[in-house]
């Protein structure tokens, strides 16, 4: 798998998290499947694909109303977490991802972008030894609307003090994509797992 980045020159690299910088959606696969399956709830995986980028208590609440469930949404997502935590340390870094990471630190301000809360974030880039990579985080917590509203990575680069033309995304979801080239900003899309398979 090589990932092509788009002609032009940027000025900052913005990483969205799970399946961009780490490969953890299996493992957030695994963790719902479990939580899920603790309160009577299904989650199927091509869905759980397809809304990759989607705030956790906001899935949840699409799959009470989807199965007629009454699963209590802040139960379900500490569960949720709390499994995915057990699983950290099996979580790897996506090579492709990180060269390009690596070419760039300390020349260009970094941020990671993404729809998970700061506890995973910092937890799933601790465990792979690149939290310090990054000049700003923003994560779930820090804006009202996700992706695919532009609102999280204007703020990314706000932070930075860039103008989001200067920004180059990185992401592995149709939302965050969608995101992205909402906020004006040009991306690199990450193959998803079944996607990297034999490539």
């Amino acid at each position: 798998m090589k990932l092509n980045l788009p002609a032009g020159s940027f000025r900052a690299y913005l990483f969205d998290c799970d399946g961009t910088l780490v490969d953890s959606m299996p493992l957030h696969y695994q963790a719902w499947k479990k939580s899920l399956a603790e309160f009577g709830g299904e989650y199927e995986e091509e869905l759980f694909y397809a809304w990759g980028g989607r705030p956790i208590r906001e899935i949840i609440r699409l799959l009470n109303e989807m199965q007629g469930l009454e699963m209590p949404v802040d139960q379900v997502a500490e569960r949720k977490e709390a499994l995915y935590h057990q699983l950290l340390p099996t979580l790897k870094a996506i090579p492709e991802v990180i060269e390009h990471l690596d070419l760039q630190h300390g020349k260009l301000p970094m941020a990671v972008v993404s729809g998970s809360r700061r506890s995973s974030v910092t937890a799933s880039l601790r465990a792979v030894g690149l939290l310090d990579k990054f000049d700003t985080l923003v994560c779930a917590e820090d804006y009202k609307r996700g992706k695919p509203a532009p609102d999280a990575f204007l703020m990314a680069a706000e932070r930075l003090g860039l103008a989001p033309q200067d920004c180059l995304v990185f992401e592995d979801t149709d939302l965050g994509i969608e995101a992205a080239t909402a906020a004006g900003m040009l991306s690199v899309r990450v193959p998803q797992p079944m996607e990297r398979v034999g490539s």
